[in-house]
């Protein structure tokens, strides 16, 4: 994006702005509105790079759930028995793989086996959910 995709982007406006007025020209606004994505989009792309970390799963310990956790849940009505992993929202796949920042994913953040969480769903409703086993999700 930052080499190829941008002089792709500035030989396409070059090229409109040689089809004379470029204020009724309409290629070069293409163009140039194709230019303002992608510049957003490297924005985007070098700040999350910049607020990334690296999570080593040989770092992980199984006390307590946090990122990379992997994490046996029980329904403590239904007795329904779930395995989430906890990843960050860029990674997220539900329902396997879930946010640290979705409702379960963040009721489950910090709690050890045995612990029972109550978790408010967005539609409104809340379950409880039973933590039975802490692993690494992560390998």
């Amino acid at each position: 994006m930052q080499t190829e995709k941008r002089r792709e982007v500035a030989e396409r406006i070059k090229e409109a702005r040689e089809f004379g007025d470029i204020s009724e020209n309409s290629e070069y606004d293409d163009a140039k509105n194709e230019q303002a994505m992608l510049e957003q989009r490297i924005a985007q792309l070098e700040e999350r790079l910049r607020s990334a970390t690296v999570i080593d799963a040989k770092d992980l310990d199984t006390d307590v759930v946090r990122v990379g956790s992997a994490v046996d849940v029980q329904d403590v009505d239904s007795g329904k028995k779930q395995k989430f992993t906890i990843v960050g929202v860029t990674e997220a796949r539900p329902p396997e793989r879930l946010s640290n920042e979705s409702p379960v994913g963040k009721a489950l953040l910090g709690h050890k086996k045995g612990d029972t969480v109550e978790v408010a769903l967005p539609n409104g409703s809340k379950r409880k959910l039973k933590i039975t086993k802490i692993g690494v999700g992560l390998q």
